[in-house]
């Protein structure tokens, strides 16, 4: 809905006008403006504006009458009406050769048309025609803002925008991933994949210097399969842009402006779209945090019946009745990594929430390429994870999905340090609190005995969980401080670290010179420590059961040491 060059020529006040050039174009010049222009023209006359002039300025001189003219077919008006006989009585040939070269329109009027007449009939209609794109604006923008309220998908906006702009359409992520398409056929979605690979979209160049129409600042333009498009930016609270709206223009779009109702819609299906975007974030925000809480729940046993447990996993879309077990994760560095990087956070909270979720959104990628289901949270500085574990599949179902992440993780965040307890599967209801409690404590026994970064299966922990059982009764509570608390004051006096060479002289079997190598010892040196601890304990190395003594308490006395507390 537009006026053109053609409703003007159609007025009754300008039945006496004559179209010297271009006539056949008049029905696709739009007219958005009228004024009344004499040289010089400068930057003064805007594009789709109707010039009416009476050429003063010309004074019968060709060439000046030429260049006006050439001003105006520069400057993109509609049209150029002069007035003729005062100062103009005919156009000359070189000048209406001139616009038909630039398929320009060169109206005669009469003289004693005023331009005020012309002007008024002009705004009358351009005014209403302005009121109703408003009101077909302020429509759009109500049935959109329905369609927000009424949860509709992405495709049924999409399919609303393209009703109301007659173009296909594309709406993607900030990185040109389509989320939803209108009126784009599948071999014109595979090419826009390989534009999209290529760099070409989304478009990034600024905009030009100097032009400070809001089209050309907002909007870019691009070209595919020979069609141009239009790019929208969707916008977040922060001013970047989250995402962007691509519209394919007509084949006669021209230079491929678009006209204001068209500009309007976008404007309002950008605001949709990201409101749109906004609640889905929402959505699924709150959909984590719940199952956040519910996978801490069920690793701590939280749940007072299966029943309660199960009905919670329907709603998160989670079967408990699939075989899990449970794993542990820790990770070892992120404090020293973000005190490093200082990274552009407020907090290292806000940080490390960031660097879970990303570690979460790898889990998530190795349990699907292994076509397995996972339940993830986080708390207490432990990522909690129940694996599908197929009944008939052994530890390789665990170590090949700990490897997936880790080879992942390994390129992706080289940096970061995780150590991981498996735990053991158990059936019923309470065996994912006793399955995550056993990763949990293999997590905390691989950590003292293999340092951070390892893995401990709960099975191989049979011998440091019978210590740790010895270690909690009194008795042995007695006897061992009794042997090792010499040796630790004398460590923390001396800085010997009798006990490390105790365990490496017993590592070696009593091989002194195997021991001295790996303690990077003279001889003398090691069998002067060896000496002392025999002397500071009263036990004989030499004496089997002697060194079987020792070599328990020791052994008891550095998992007591940082003993976990659900161990």
């Amino acid at each position: 809905m537009q006026l053109t060059v053609q409703d003007v020529l159609d007025y009754g006040l300008l039945e006496g006008a004559v179209i010297r050039t271009a006539k056949e174009f008049a029905h696709a010049r739009p007219v958005h403006w009228v004024s009344v222009m004499e040289m010089p023209v400068e930057n003064f006359v805007r594009r789709n504006e109707l010039v009416l002039t009476t050429a003063m300025g010309c004074k019968n001189d060709l060439e000046t009458f030429r260049g006006f003219v050439k001003d105006i077919i520069d400057s993109g008006a509609a049209a150029l009406m002069i007035a003729m006989g005062r100062h103009v009585y005919e156009i000359p040939k070189e000048v209406a050769e001139l616009a038909e070269a630039h398929e320009f329109l060169l109206v005669e009027l009469p003289w004693e048309l005023r331009f005020s007449t012309v002007i008024e009939e002009v705004m009358i209609d351009l005014n209403d025609l302005h009121s109703q794109e408003r009101q077909r604006s302020e429509q759009v923008q109500q049935d959109l803002l329905k369609l927000i309220l009424a949860d509709a998908e992405l495709e049924k906006i999409a399919a609303y925008i393209r009703r109301e702009l007659g173009s296909a359409l594309l709406i993607t992520d900030g990185y040109g991933a389509v989320q939803a398409s209108a009126g784009f056929s599948r071999t014109k979605l595979e090419a826009w994949e390989r534009q999209v690979s290529k760099g070409t979209f989304p478009i990034c160049q600024e905009p030009p210097k100097g032009n400070r129409d809001p089209m050309v600042q907002k909007f870019r333009s691009g070209e595919l399969g020979g069609r141009k498009l239009v790019q929208v930016p969707v916008l977040q609270v922060s001013e970047e842009a989250q995402g962007y709206l691509f519209v394919e223009l007509p084949e006669n779009a021209g230079d491929g402006r678009l006209d204001v109702f068209s500009v309007h819609v976008l404007e309002h299906a950008a605001t949709t779209i990201s409101l749109w975007r906004s609640r889905q974030n929402a959505v699924e925000e709150t959909k984590a945090a719940l199952r956040m809480d519910f996978v801490r729940e069920l690793a701590n046993g939280e749940f007072t019946t299966k029943e309660q447990a199960a009905s919670r996993a329907r709603a998160l879309g989670y079967d408990l009745e699939l075989p899990y077990i449970g794993l542990a994760g820790s990770p070892e560095n992120f404090r020293e990594l973000f005190e490093r990087r200082k990274p552009d956070h407020s907090s290292y909270t806000e940080w490390s929430k960031s660097m879970v979720a990303y570690i979460e959104e790898e889990i998530h990628y190795a349990a699907h390429a292994m076509k397995r289901t996972v339940m993830t949270g986080y708390a207490d500085g432990y990522l909690i994870v129940f694996l599908e574990k197929p009944l008939e599949s052994g530890q390789e179902n665990q170590i090949n999905f700990l490897d997936l992440i880790e080879r992942r993780l390994g390129n992706l965040l080289p940096e970061v340090v995780l150590s991981w307890g498996i735990g053991d599967y158990e059936e019923g209801f309470e065996g994912f609190s006793n399955s995550f409690r056993h990763a949990k404590a293999a997590l905390e026994i691989g950590r003292r005995k293999k340092g951070a970064g390892h893995r401990m299966d709960y099975r191989d922990t049979r011998a440091d969980r019978l210590l740790l059982q010895l270690a909690k009764t009194e008795g042995m509570k007695d006897i061992i401080l009794s042997t090792i608390q010499p040796l630790v004051d004398y460590d923390q006096q001396r800085q010997m670290n009798l006990i490390g060479t105790f365990s490496a002289y017993n590592h070696y079997q009593g091989n002194v010179s195997q021991t001295a190598r790996a303690l990077n010892l003279h001889r003398q040196s090691l069998l002067y420590r060896l000496r002392k601890i025999e002397s500071l304990t009263g036990l004989s190395l030499v004496d089997p059961d002697d060194l079987f003594l020792l070599e328990l308490c020791v052994r008891t006395y550095r998992i007591r040491a940082n003993e976990p507390n659900n161990a």
